[in-house]
């Protein structure tokens, strides 16, 4: 594989980070007293549910067609974790209003390192798991998760300094606040079943080549036409569980109230900005070789983390929290960077 290869797939990757770490950003500019369920609800239904099915037909050269042919076998695993994945999306949604971006992105997308990196690679090459890059790779992974622990010790000194004031990161209508040690819960389990994604994506290449060899579809296509199948399973989980809280809540009616509109268009603009950040991933991590998925979901989290926290700052998360809390943030960002650097060594290392 080549260096340019290498280099494209990365700048997918980075690409796609910047996407991904920028999606909850809009969240913070609905009304104050939009329950959760108004925004999320839509957001959900856009990404699982509509986009897939509006624009995988204008994309992909004979979308169901890819479907058909490739098989219900092909089919049944990456759903089934798919829908892990949903359930991992609608609980970072609620971490998001229970911690804030900065720390919600730390530590739910530092959990899905250990999840999306390590367990397709233990899944489809244990061989590697002990050699010279295997090692390296783990190192990396590593590393990640301890700017990640970093991060989290970070956002508990955070807390503490800001308890005499309003926090910046006060729950959302409709979401209770258990306090900070249940956020920092829910948003590292949200981590490990969003980490499902990158199983999923591992289990894709039989769809994959059914779309590009059969049907001639570019390795852009393909992407779309592999994605869609991970975020219907999504939707069952997510988009039920939001249908469940509007009707439990009896907020349907403001989807049609004024200023529903501004909400909805909100929820389109995350969703454009969340599916970007999947369809990069995906047009990304097959360029890094066998071990793509591993190391292709560990950087794009790592970057995505470096992301989230800028818009926290720049949104005045951090506004007054001690100098210690923010020093560790940035250390733990510091990190982060360098165990993206390790897992592209480690990639390389693989590369001949």
């Amino acid at each position: 594989m080549d260096t340019a290869s290498l280099a494209v797939g990365f700048a997918c990757l980075l690409l796609g980070a910047v996407c991904g770490g920028s999606f909850g950003l809009p969240s913070k500019y609905v009304p104050k007293n939009t329950p959760w369920e108004n925004l999320w609800g839509p957001f959900f239904f856009f990404v699982t549910i509509a986009m897939p099915l509006v624009l995988g037909p204008l994309l992909v050269k004979d979308f169901f067609a890819v479907y058909a042919q490739a098989g219900s076998a092909n089919l049944v695993l990456p759903l089934l974790l798919g829908v892990l994945w949903g359930a991992g999306s609608m609980t970072l949604g609620m971490s998001f209003a229970l911690i804030g971006l900065s720390l919600a992105y730390s530590l739910n997308y530092g959990a899905q390192i250990i999840c999306g990196a390590i367990v397709p690679m233990a899944l489809h090459h244990p061989e590697r798991i002990l050699t010279p890059q295997g090692i390296v790779i783990l190192l990396g992974v590593a590393v990640c998760v301890a700017g990640v622990v970093v991060s989290g010790r970070a956002g508990i000194l955070k807390d503490r300094s800001l308890t005499k004031d309003a926090a910046p990161s006060a729950p959302a209508p409709g979401i209770k606040s258990p306090g900070m040690p249940v956020g920092l819960v829910v948003a590292i389990i949200s981590g490990f079943l969003c980490g499902c994604y990158g199983v999923a994506a591992s289990y894709t290449d039989p769809l994959a080549k059914v779309a590009g060899e059969q049907f001639s579809n570019e390795p852009w296509r393909v992407s779309c036409a592999t994605t869609a199948v991970i975020l219907w399973g999504g939707a069952i989980s997510s988009c039920l569980y939001c249908a469940l809280q509007l009707t439990r809540n009896k907020t349907w009616k403001n989807l049609a109230a004024p200023g529903a509109g501004l909400v909805l268009l909100v929820a389109l603009v995350m969703a454009f900005l969340h599916n970007g950040a999947i369809y990069l991933f995906n047009l990304g991590f097959p360029k890094l070789g066998d071990l793509g998925v591993s190391v292709g979901y560990a950087s794009f989290m790592s970057f995505a983390i470096v992301v989230g926290n800028l818009h926290g700052f720049r949104t005045g998360e951090w506004k007054g929290a001690s100098p210690q809390s923010v020093r560790w943030i940035m250390a733990g960002i510091a990190i982060l960077i360098l165990g993206v650097c390790v897992l592209a060594t480690g990639n390389a290392m693989g590369q001949g």
